[in-house]
């Protein structure tokens, strides 16, 4: 409650600061003590859907996170700023423009939780990659993208996203309001609101066509051919970047994006966004320290599946996954070429600063795409991540009674690659066929396709049947043809990891004595897992 003494001792303040504010602007956000004295009523509020997933979720309708801020520590800090950019409800904070000497006045109000300086700026970023690769569409690739994720069992079972709810974080989605590939949402009034955070207005179909291609590979049409796997579900579109500039604000941006999805009864995020060098160290990739990641978790609190590009920087010296893929709750993807079913060059590598395995599943990393007009193909963990969001809403629809977390794991665990992983390509690319018959994989082969045994100091590996030639030319299944292995320490985190392609018998023979005591060997081939013990 305020009492008549702090409102004149903040009159006087307000004078001061006035009088001596002539420092330099600075934009902080400014976090509350608490709520009280606010009135909330969720049935106002939310939709439909919102209240539906967090009474299926156990979540409280009444959760103190989703109540407004107090409009009275609004109307005090306002007093002391030049604006108010962004509010949220989740933090229960604002973000403000002031100088120096009115926000030590802040500081020292007694509703007043803490005060952090929003750092960096505006840079140039190449978060994303939309590079065009070819002049004409290409449909091999087309079908390929959804076909290596078994898509056709999808279609085959009538799956396709109905009844989930998705909102596509993305710098701007020109032409899906007259673009061929998203016909089928106007015509079915699919898409059912948007938002610019930038511009605070509702139009989005402009600027970057970046979200235009992303959202293609959720749900676009080609010619009859789905682009993405979810072309029945429905669309919360919200533009929070700004295109290829990465001011400090579009993480605040994506916070509140976060907010109103869950408001509007989002089902999923799909987000190819990714923040890194520019205003972080890869130690910061922790799961905790930025405000998306924190926003990201917290939208997984909520109910929603998030989902994120592990990023592009695998080629560059970062190297590593940005925020918010560093995020516990999101299920961060990596990208692998067509052409070799392995890691794509640009994608991310993990794991977190904290040693968790990332990127969670992975898919091509290059796509098939609608443009501002007619399609193209792409490159990017952009596009990788949509491709699985359109998976997950059709995996959603086959279980809908499992909760956001639960479809995350069970979406790991379709994995081509699951039980082994990688910090290149996590669990592997997921695969339809687990959905569809009740969480189990297809059959493979009661013959092990490889052995190994131990001579001379060295594990050897052999290949099941492989002929007595070796010849490049014995196998061309692209999928079949990798084996993959790593070394995990004792405390299960991964000390290396190889891919190799399988062109003979004997593939592979690894030196022990370079293997430290109590290490083990996780073998992978043709979805036959063995692990040795040093």
């Amino acid at each position: 409650m305020f009492h008549s003494k702090f409102f004149r001792g903040l009159i006087i303040l307000v004078i001061i600061a006035r009088i001596t504010g002539l420092n330099a602007q600075n934009k902080y956000w400014v976090f509350f003590t608490d709520k009280n004295g606010v009135a909330f009523n969720p049935y106002e509020y939310f939709d439909i859907k919102a209240i539906e997933r967090r009474l299926a979720n156990n979540i409280s309708l009444y959760d103190i996170t989703d109540y407004p801020l107090n409009e009275g520590y609004i109307k005090a800090v306002a007093a002391q700023a030049d604006s108010i950019t962004k509010k949220s409800r989740w933090f229960n904070g604002l973000v403000v423009y002031t100088d120096e000497t009115r926000i030590d006045f802040i500081k020292h109000f007694p509703f007043v939780k803490s005060v952090e300086t929003v750092n960096g700026q505006g840079c140039i970023t190449g978060h994303f990659s939309e590079r065009a690769m070819a002049p004409v569409p290409d449909e091999e690739l087309l079908k390929k993208q959804l076909t290596r994720m078994q898509g056709q069992q999808f279609a085959d079972n009538n799956i396709n996203g109905k009844g989930v709810r998705i909102a596509v974080f993305d710098a701007g989605f020109p032409g899906v309001d007259k673009h061929e590939a998203f016909k089928h949402l106007r015509d079915g009034k699919k898409i059912l609101k948007t938002w610019d955070f930038v511009k605070n207005r509702e139009f989005v179909y402009a600027y970057s066509s970046h979200g235009t291609s992303t959202l293609s590979c959720i749900t676009g049409i080609y010619k009859g051919i789905p682009i993405g796997l979810a072309t029945e579900s429905e669309f919360l579109l919200a533009r929070t970047e700004m295109s290829n500039r990465e001011p400090l604000s579009e993480e605040e941006n994506w916070l509140a994006a976060a907010e109103w999805a869950d408001k509007n009864g989002a089902d999923i995020i799909s987000s190819s966004l990714g923040y890194t060098y520019h205003r972080y160290f890869t130690k910061d990739m922790d799961g905790k320290k930025s405000l998306v990641t924190r926003a990201a978790n917290m939208a997984a609190s909520k109910g929603m599946l998030v989902i994120n590009s592990a990023g592009n920087e695998g080629n560059t010296k970062w190297k590593f996954i940005g925020a918010p893929a560093d995020a516990d709750s999101v299920l961060s993807i990596g990208g692998i070429a067509p052409e070799s079913n392995y890691r794509i060059s640009f994608s991310s590598y993990g794991p977190t600063a904290d040693k968790r395995m990332k990127p969670n599943v992975c898919a091509f990393g290059t796509a098939f795409v609608a443009g501002k007009v007619g399609f193209t193909t792409a490159s990017g963990t952009s596009f990788s991540c949509p491709l699985i969001s359109g998976f997950a809403a059709c995996a959603w629809q086959t279980h809908r009674n499992l909760t956001n977390m639960e479809l995350f794991k069970e979406i790991e665990k379709s994995g081509d690659l699951y039980p082994y992983f990688d910090y290149a390509h996590g669990f592997g690319v997921p695969q339809a066929d687990y959905f569809i018959k009740c969480n189990t994989k297809s059959e493979i082969s009661n013959i092990p396709p490889f052995t190994y045994e131990v001579k001379d100091g060295f594990l050897e590996v052999s290949i099941t049947g492989f002929p007595e030639e070796d010849t490049l030319n014995v196998i061309t299944d692209e999928k079949e043809v990798l084996l993959y292995y790593n070394i995990q320490k004792p405390d299960n985190s991964l000390r290396f990891y190889y891919v190799i392609a399988v062109y003979s018998k004997k593939p592979l023979q690894i030196d022990l004595s370079k293997v430290p005591k109590g290490d083990k060997i996780n073998l992978f081939y043709k979805r036959h897992l063995e692990t040795y013990q040093n």
